[in-house]
């Protein structure tokens, strides 16, 4: 049996390189939100095509929301997630079904079993990074290390 190894730098960054399409499940019309926060700078900062993917929401950032997965008018290139680490396996399947090339889990979702699932699908499988953070890496928004160049806080003042 097969072991899921996470990509490495140069791999997340010729992922992002050849992207050219990204639905985001789990998209928030929330401006609080993580998911919300990443779209901002995913429409603002990036040349991709980005679908938003949440069945409760009708619009968000002004752009359509989709249901699912199954209703973009799209095969996206990654699908990047944003749901609890229980909805992931079904995510996982939705990916599979739509033909998608990479399957990208955002901070805090890591599961190995489920990424080899992956694999053996076909797809690149990314595991607990930031997609916002990882473009800005390589974009030079960020230092190499990974953090930010300039102070930016949630605290009020």
């Amino acid at each position: 049996m097969s072991t899921w190894t996470p990509p490495s730098a140069q791999e997340r960054q010729a992922i992002l390189r050849r992207t050219r399409s990204v639905a985001m499940v789990g998209a928030s019309p929330h401006p609080a939100r993580a998911s919300n926060f990443v779209a901002t700078y995913l429409l603002g900062s990036t040349d991709y095509d980005l679908y938003l993917v949440n069945p409760n929401a009708d619009e968000i950032l002004g752009r359509p929301a989709y249901p699912s997965l199954e209703a973009l008018p799209v095969t996206p290139d990654l699908v990047d997630v944003f749901r609890r680490p229980e909805d992931l396996p079904d995510v996982l399947d939705a990916t599979i079904a739509a033909g998608a090339r990479t399957f990208w889990t955002q901070f805090g979702l890591y599961d190995e079993a489920l990424a080899q699932r992956g694999v053996d699908a076909g797809l690149t499988v990314v595991m607990d990074r930031c997609l916002k953070v990882e473009h800005a890496r390589f974009h030079g928004g960020l230092h190499l290390a990974g953090f930010d160049t300039g102070v930016i806080s949630a605290r009020k003042r």
